[in-house]
């Protein structure tokens, strides 16, 4: 059983405020420590929807406190927080990135104007490591095996299935997702190419990550990610397609 609340107030823009003009998702499990330098950097006009996903470091006070709208998911996975930041929204266009300061959310920026534009339905950072360990070799390694299948089962010649991603709200709810582990950012892509969305990749500056990673820090965590991204490659494409 799970719930979803909001803190410090509903989704929806308080009456007779500006609505956010994008939302972008920040799914949290302990990120005390990253949040202020990842909240300074989120574009203005912008809402920041930061999920707590169970922390117990004070993640949702310290994001409440820097003007986040907090939104609680009691469901842990990663999928189960990016779904709950994403059905808090109300923006037309729903960003996602990772809150350890790995990525910087003012990069969306373009990724934003090419939606708006017409140019692409789903934009993804190619990640560029930027210093030594920003991306270990066991996260590397896994990722370009998941890109091969990913070109198999879908034909996308994508290098990177990185976590920075912008796509209009209302399609990416259509879509259906079904994860809520590792394999929800791999899932979108794999339905939005069943659906004949045009997708786009960019390079985006990767750093090394403020804190331990819950998901590829370690080898365990990489193979599991591994296996839950897996399984969604092995899902027959959806009978009937979400075009944008």
């Amino acid at each position: 059983m799970r719930a979803v609340t909001t803190s410090p107030s509903s989704p929806e823009p308080p009456s007779g405020g500006p609505a956010p003009s994008v939302d972008v998702v920040l799914p949290c499990l302990d990120e005390a420590a990253a949040l202020p330098w990842v909240l300074r950097r989120i574009p203005p006009g912008w809402r920041a929807l930061v999920v707590d996903n169970g922390s117990t470091d004070g993640s949702d006070r310290v994001a409440h406190e820097l003007g986040a709208t907090v939104v609680r998911e009691e469901r842990r996975g990663f999928g189960a927080a990016c779904h709950a930041g994403l059905t808090a929204a109300t923006a037309d266009i729903v960003c996602f990135c990772d809150c350890d300061a790995s990525l910087d959310p003012s990069h969306l920026v373009p990724f934003v104007d090419e939606i708006r534009s017409g140019g692409a339905d789903l934009v993804l950072g190619r990640r560029r490591p930027q210093g030594r360990g920003a991306w270990p070799p066991h996260a590397r390694a896994g990722n370009a095996a998941l890109s091969l299948l990913l070109r198999r089962r879908t034909g996308l010649r994508l290098r990177d299935l990185g976590p920075l991603r912008a796509a209009r709200r209302e399609e990416l709810l259509a879509l259906d997702l079904a994860d809520r582990r590792s394999g929800y950012p791999l899932e979108m892509v794999v339905r939005a190419a069943d659906a004949g969305w045009r997708i786009t990749e960019h390079d985006v500056p990767y750093t090394p990550r403020t804190g331990a990673s819950k998901v590829t820090g370690t080898w365990r965590g990489t193979l599991q990610a591994v296996r839950d991204m897996s399984r969604v490659l092995q899902q027959p494409p959806a009978r009937e397609g979400v075009t944008p």
